[in-house]
Parts: structure tokens; C-alpha cells; sequence
């Protein structure tokens, strides 16, 4: 590889490219201006409810389909016979470490077996592209399919790693062996850097950096800001995000605020039930299900908002809060994992506990009622972003990595110079 040349890297997720995972797609938008060849592949091909742009639909278009590839029997055949007959050691060291990593009982025996056939496609592949370095997002079963398909081909891997829900079962996602393992693995805060040190042998952590999830502040640009009356919410709408305390919040915040209006874009498996929660607590007519929407039509209702709330349960570092941020939008959030990270209680917006609807309900109204506040907090929580969490700094940072770690000159620092 000469001076100039960037490697040519293949970027695997479990579904790709998704509505809530836009980060994913910047990400893989500035590394190939920088110079890289990107082969976007997913396990799963997504549904078209997340095909909401056209940088979306461009992207699942390109992108390779592993589940889609495997169920083709002639040809998950080919993939693995050729791989035993190129590298027999390789592939023998795959089945073993699938072996070893597996989880207990005949369950996670056959799941273990779907992810080496899933790592052979993938494999013969990454061959073929000629590709120098794989790298997964989401260190869940994409992440063990990543493992085995590198171990079978000899192409090194690295991957990020988000949580939170990684670390509710470490031991079943065996991230102890991934970490191992990979070439280097690029941890989205510190909060998930200490949660590897945790699961991890020392002789390893050299290895944990820190690359920030990203947006880009000029999309947001514009003051934000409406009437004084429109909350606003991005994310699933499952369990964890907490909505159903949003909604609780929402019911006391109408006796002094009649005119507020909450629109939760987004969607997932609690819709319905969130739906009955808003008719029981007479709130429905001030709530509006928007669905999932584009990066641009994110930005304009963000710039159409007074304040954004998240009232998650576990979070890694919301995405979606330093989108709202760098369009100048005062924030409300639960004080869980690395969340604090981004946002200083009292500085770049507000943190309460999490699952506490009145401490909520409190922080809002503070808010709301000083307009001079709000406009500060939101001042505050743009130059944070722009400071620390722009996804061209941070994917030229993921780029030193990658390019260092495969010519062995890695960086020996967690972040770049001057960089938190």
C-alpha cells in the first residue's frame, strides 16, 4: 500500500442501512471521500419501512446481503469448499473457534453453525473485493460472523462497540473473545471503552480507542426553535427509550402548558401500546406518531422544535441527541451510561434520573418557562458537538486507525491530539 492509498474495507452490519443507524451511513460516506473503498454488507436485508431517503435506498442498493447469498445452497457449498480447499488451516481454525465460542446447549450449537455458514459466504467475498480490512458495527451476533469469517480468511477485523445492551450479557456474545481478537476496537465513549476493560484481558486494552459516533453540524444549521410549545422525540419506540414516562411527564406538563405537543418520530414494538398509554393518560390529541423519516426531514422538525427528550433507560451516546444539539435545541435527558459525555447537567442541557416522570416533567417546564435559558443551553450544546462530535473529525480518526493498525503503525493514543 503506497502513501496515498487507503485500504479497501468491508463494513458489516446485522441490517443495512437502516432509518435509525444514519451514523452508520455518514460514516461510511466520509471514509470513502477520504480515499477508501467501503463494500457495505448486512446479514439481513432491511425492510423498506427504513428506506425513508435516497441516501438509504443508494446505499441498500450497493450493499452485499449475506442471509440472501447463504440460502442459495449451491452456492453456500462453493463458498465453503473453496475456502477449506484454498486454506484448509484457516477454515479448521474457524470450525474450532466456532466450537469454543459457542453457547451452551443445542440451541446455541445451531445458531453457532448458522453464523460459520454466514462467515463462509461472507469470506469468499471479502475475497473477492479484494479487501484488506473488515469492520462491524454492533458487536452482537454480526460481530461473531465477522470473527469467524475473518479467522476463515486471514483478513484482519475491527469493530465499534456501542452497548448498552452488549453488556447486559458479555459472556453470551463472548465479547471477550471478540475483543481479543480483533485488530483494534474503536469504543463510542469512555463509558463503553471501561465496559471492554471490564470484559477483557489487560494485554488488550492498548487496543480500545475512542471514536464518537458523528453528525454533521451544517445539516442542522439554523436557529431552532418554535413556539415555545413543541417537544420532540427520535428513536425506536421500544421499552428501553422510556417513552411511557415521556407520556406520563407529557399528562402533568398540559395542566400549565395546554398548548404543548410532543411528535415521537420513530417506530418499533411498543407503537400500539404507546398508543393506548396516550388515549388512558388524555393525551393523544397532543401527541403525533410520525414514523421514521429522513436525515432532512429529522433536521426540519428538529429546527421546528423547542425541546428534544430522551427519557431512555440505557443508552450508549445518543446519536439523535447530538443532532438536536447541533441544531441549537435545548435537551433533556436520563443521566445513564455515557450520556454525560455529551451533555453537562446545566451547561449543554438537562439530566435527570431515569424513570422519574416528575423530575422529567420538572426539567422540561424549567426550560419552557426561560426562553434565555433555552437559547443558551441550546448555544452550549452546538459547540460541544462541533467541538467533539463532528463525523468528519471522527471518521479521519477511524481512518488513522484502520490505515495505522494494517501497516503497524497504530496510534498509541485513545483519541487524536487535542481531542477529550
Amino acid at each position: 500500500m503506497t502513501g496515498q492509498e487507503k485500504p479497501a474495507i468491508a463494513y458489516l452490519t446485522g441490517e443495512y442501512p437502516r432509518a435509525t443507524d444514519t451514523f452508520i451511513q455518514r460514516e461510511v460516506a466520509v471514509l470513502r471521500a477520504l480515499g477508501h473503498v467501503v463494500h457495505t454488507c448486512s446479514i439481513r436485508r432491511t425492510g423498506a419501512e427504513h428506506l425513508v431517503g435516497d441516501e438509504q435506498r443508494q446505499e441498500a442498493g450497493g450493499t452485499f446481503y449475506v442471509l440472501a447469498a447463504a440460502r442459495a445452497p449451491l452456492h453456500l457449498l462453493a463458498c465453503h469448499v473453496g475456502a477449506l480447499g484454498r486454506a484448509p488451516g484457516l477454515y479448521l481454525r474457524a470450525l474450532r473457534l466456532a466450537w469454543h465460542t459457542r453457547q451452551a446447549g443445542l440451541r446455541g450449537m445451531l445458531y453457532q453453525l448458522f453464523y460459520f455458514a454466514e462467515a463462509g459466504v461472507l469470506a469468499a467475498h471479502l475475497r473477492r473485493k479484494r479487501v484488506r480490512l473488515l469492520h462491524n458495527h454492533i458487536a452482537k451476533s454480526s460481530c461473531t460472523v465477522a470473527m469467524l469469517a475473518s479467522e476463515m480468511s486471514g483478513v484482519p477485523y475491527s469493530f465499534t462497540l456501542h452497548g448498552p445492551d452488549i453488556f447486559f450479557a458479555p459472556e453470551h456474545w463472548r465479547l471477550d473473545a471478540k475483543i481479543a481478537r480483533a485488530r483494534f476496537v474503536a469504543c463510542i465513549s469512555h463509558f463503553a471503552r471501561s465496559q471492554a476493560m471490564v470484559f477483557s484481558d489487560q494485554a488488550h486494552w492498548r487496543k480500545l480507542h475512542i471514536v464518537h459516533c458523528g453528525v454533521e453540524p451544517e445539516r442542522y444549521a439554523g436557529q431552532a426553535g418554535g413556539a415555545g410549545r413543541n417537544l420532540v422525540f427520535v428513536g425506536r419506540l421500544a421499552a428501553v427509550k422510556g417513552i411511557a414516562v415521556l407520556l406520563e411527564a407529557l399528562a402533568t406538563l398540559r395542566e400549565s402548558h395546554p398548548d404543548l405537543h410532543l411528535t415521537l418520530i420513530g417506530d418499533g414494538p411498543e407503537r400500539v401500546a404507546l398508543e393506548g398509554r396516550a388515549r388512558q393518560l388524555g393525551v393523544k390529541g397532543c401527541v403525533t406518531f410520525a414514523g421514521y423519516r429522513s436525515q432532512d426531514e429529522v433536521a426540519g422538525t428538529l429546527r421546528g422544535s423547542d425541546l428534544l427528550v430522551l427519557p431512555s433507560f440505557a443508552e450508549g451516546v445518543p446519536v439523535v441527541l447530538m443532532e438536536a444539539m447541533a441544531a441549537g435545541l435545548p435537551v433533556v435527558a436520563t443521566q445513564v451510561a455515557g450520556v454525560s459525555e455529551l451533555v453537562e447537567d446545566g451547561v449543554s442541557g438537562r439530566l435527570v434520573p431515569p424513570g422519574d416522570a416528575g423530575a422529567l416533567a420538572d426539567a422540561i417546564d424549567t426550560i419552557l418557562r426561560d426562553p434565555e435559558e433555552a437559547v443558551r443551553l441550546g448555544q452550549a450544546g452546538r459547540a460541544k458537538v462541533q467541538a467533539e462530535f463532528t463525523v468528519k473529525a471522527e471518521a479521519a480518526w477511524l481512518s488513522r486507525l484502520m490505515t495505522g493498525y494494517l501497516e503497524g503503525e497504530a496510534p498509541d493514543t485513545l483519541r487524536p491530539e487535542g481531542k477529550p
